[in-house]
């Protein structure tokens, strides 16, 4: 029963040397990596809290779950046990889930939802819950399922990307998609061609996939916060900045909203 938890129980070993470093981390330089996942999201929930407060609360469930992410996958480097694979693979699925709930447009919404975001969510959960309980029985074929969903996420940001006039969310959306591009490499090249970067001394692109990955994570539920604010509330308006500067474009990106209020005559109250 105690199997999974034990370290290096886990078909997965990545081209890092283990335990070089420290004798009580296998990976210790793709555990370190995760640091972004633990260090930004508190940022981004103080950044987006107007955000959440006009627009949708559940965008602090994205970066909640981020931090799960970090969390999850530096157990996994630094034991390599199975438990510690599925929970770090079960974490991505779920975030994933949660975005996919929380962002997906509503004019791609199939009829039968009849235009409702909590059925639409409730559809989305249940596949999801099967999906964890098959990653639980065939763990090995997790991480290139996985890597898969980037693919549908990417095109919808192309649509929406297409869909703005902002040239300053555009920009940022050619760069989220640059690095999302350079993690896809890292990732493959560890996984596929260890021995030609052991050779190289450099066993250390999986480290640097959290670091992209992370980055085109979070600035894609950026973007995706922003696409969302026309949908689901017109009458506010999504306007992108940056931090500590917003002049400085490779700062922190996040979403502030400008409400507008209108006067009603008749009442005498304003909406």
């Amino acid at each position: 029963m105690w199997k999974p938890f034990e370290p290096g129980s886990s078909p997965i070993d990545w081209c890092e040397g283990n335990y070089i470093i420290s004798t009580s981390i296998a990976e210790f330089t793709n555990t370190l990596s995760n640091i972004l996942f633990l260090l930004l999201p508190p940022v981004l929930i103080h950044l987006f809290r107007d955000y959440g407060r006009f627009v949708n609360p559940a965008i602090h469930v994205i970066w909640i779950m981020l931090m799960f992410v970090g969390i999850s996958s530096a157990y996994f480097h630094a034991t390599l046990s199975l438990i510690g694979q599925l929970l770090d693979e079960l974490a991505i699925l779920w975030v994933y889930m949660a975005g996919l709930c929380v962002f997906f447009p509503r004019r791609y919404f199939p009829s039968i939802f009849r235009n409702d975001r909590k059925i639409f969510s409730i559809f989305v959960i249940l596949p999801t819950i099967i999906a964890t309980g098959l990653a639980l029985i065939h763990p090995a074929i997790n991480a290139f399922a996985l890597m898969s969903l980037g693919l549908p996420a990417f095109g919808i940001m192309i649509v929406e990307l297409k869909r703005t006039k902002s040239s300053r969310v555009y920009r940022l959306g050619l760069r989220c998609g640059a690095v999302w591009l350079i993690a896809v490499t890292c990732w493959l090249n560890d996984r596929l061609f260890c021995d030609t970067w052991m050779n190289l001394n450099f066993p250390y692109l999986h480290a640097f996939w959290h670091l992209f990955i992370f980055i085109a994570s979070y600035t894609a539920a950026v973007l995706f916060a922003y696409f969302s604010v026309k949908e689901e509330k017109p009458q506010q308006t999504a306007i992108l900045k940056y931090w500590p500067r917003n002049d400085f474009e490779l700062g922190i990106p996040y979403v502030t909203i400008e409400c507008y209020v209108r006067f009603d005559r008749n009442s005498n109250i304003y909406a």
